[in-house]
């Protein structure tokens, strides 16, 4: 492990933990996941969307930090489909995309990569573009969590086939490019709440059913790379539990979380090292190793290995 300027831990996995994830993305056998991490400096954070809007329309309580509670009190006290058009608005203001070439962008380090499915939580359509980039032609699909998107077309009516030159991004909730975008989102703690109680009633193992069968088979059968995600975050809490935990344990494969690690406390370092062992000790009980750092990072060491492998 190495130490930024900044007090911050970056560390990398075992040798063979990156062998088998290697060898898992050679063989098409790995699904990723995007959160909001992988767009860091591309989008406005959720953090500074609560914060400003909890600014613009006097939130009266502490949180205001908190992207969903805040989008609660906007549903609340205007009407529930107003936070959801307020952050479409916002993004619809950030019309540049990513560098895709960049060695350690993560969209474009992902859609090098010779894999059918790609998950997301995100709203925006990046990993989308980046597929294009690369001269794939994808095609986009989201989760039906509640009724009113029930009777939207899914690219899986058609005869469809998600492979490595024509792969699916799978938006989990929702996305900005929709005809039912606002609609789609998942943005304020009913949504979230909403979203769990459809998974607990799905029968079966809850979040899979609310899937279709190509998904599922890609979640259940791969190794999962969630990258962009904090153990805090609410849609991270729920794939974990949903998906992950859900897996059989003589099926699961090796998993991997891109984790920010806590900052070093002045003075007292033990504090991180022992917050670093309970996150390892707590993703360990799954299967799921910890890469320790930023997505930037991650997909920087991942384009490096992979064109040491040959894989790029």
């Amino acid at each position: 492990m190495g130490l930024r300027s900044d007090g911050v831990v970056v560390g990398s996995m075992e040798e063979h933990e990156w062998d088998l994830l290697l060898g898992r993305i050679q063989a098409g056998r790995c699904t990723p996941f995007l959160g909001a991490g992988a767009c860091e400096g591309l989008l406005p954070s959720g953090r500074q969307l609560a914060e400003e809007w909890a600014r613009r329309h006097n939130y009266p309580l502490d949180d205001c930090h908190d992207l969903a509670r805040v989008a609660q009190f906007l549903a609340v006290t205007v009407d529930s489909m107003h936070p959801k058009e307020l952050l479409l608005n916002e993004f619809s203001k950030c019309s540049g995309l990513p560098d895709f070439s960049a060695p350690d962008e993560p969209h474009g380090v992902m859609a090098r990569l010779s894999l059918p499915v790609y998950m997301t939580t995100n709203y925006d359509d990046f990993m989308y573009q980046a597929l294009r980039y690369y001269r794939k032609e994808p095609e986009r699909e989201m989760c039906r969590w509640n009724s009113y998107l029930q009777d939207v077309r899914s690219v899986f009516d058609s005869p469809f086939e998600a492979t490595p030159k024509s792969p699916v991004v799978f938006h989990l909730h929702g996305h900005d490019k929709h005809h039912k975008a606002a609609e789609s989102l998942v943005l304020t703690e009913d949504d979230y709440l909403d979203f769990l109680s459809n998974i607990s009633k799905a029968q079966g193992n809850g979040v899979y059913r609310m899937l279709p069968p190509r998904i599922r088979e890609a979640v259940a059968g791969a190794s999962l790379l969630f990258v962009g995600y904090r153990l805090s975050d609410w849609s991270f809490r729920v794939l974990y539990r949903g998906l992950v935990t859900a897996m059989e344990p003589s099926l699961r494969r090796i998993n991997v979380t891109v984790q920010l690690p806590p900052r070093l406390q002045a003075g007292d370092p033990s504090r991180q090292k022992s917050a670093m062992r309970y996150l390892e000790k707590y993703f360990g009980k799954s299967d799921v190793r910890v890469y320790w750092g930023t997505a930037r990072e991650f997909s920087s060491e991942l384009h490096s290995r992979c064109r040491k492998r040959g894989i790029l």
